[in-house]
């Protein structure tokens, strides 16, 4: 469990790293606070988008999926709200910077196996 949650956060700091070196209107200042952004980004993932997932449900159900798209741009915006370090200036950098965070974490995911484990306890039952 603690390896799974070490494992999401380095994949969040190299993600949110990335997008902040790809996406013009994101800034991380000083740029070693990265670390403290995926951790929060983390938390807010694990608290907060459960909520307003269920809360949005209806409007993910009727819009086939794509709401989540924007819940998942939320959690970042609440993220960058939460931390002075961490700004986003302008909208579309901000849909640029989920879309690639979200493409990072699922490459490094799936070559770290972070859900590997998870998936061969279902399998089990």
């Amino acid at each position: 469990m603690l390896l799974r949650a070490v494992a999401v956060w380095a994949c969040n700091v190299a993600a949110i790293w990335v997008a902040d070196q790809l996406v013009d209107g994101m800034s991380i200042s000083p740029e070693w606070h990265v670390v403290w952004v995926g951790a929060v980004f983390g938390v807010v993932n694990w608290i907060v988008k459960p909520i307003v997932t269920l809360l949005s449900l209806p409007l993910i159900i009727i819009t086939l999926g794509i709401a989540l798209f924007f819940v998942n741009l939320l959690m970042l915006y609440i993220t960058a709200w939460l931390l002075d370090s961490f700004d986003i200036t302008r909208f579309w950098s901000a849909v640029g910077a989920t879309i690639i965070i979200w493409f990072v974490n699922c490459a490094l995911q799936a070559v770290l196996g972070v859900n590997r484990r998870q998936r061969r306890r279902s399998a089990r039952a």
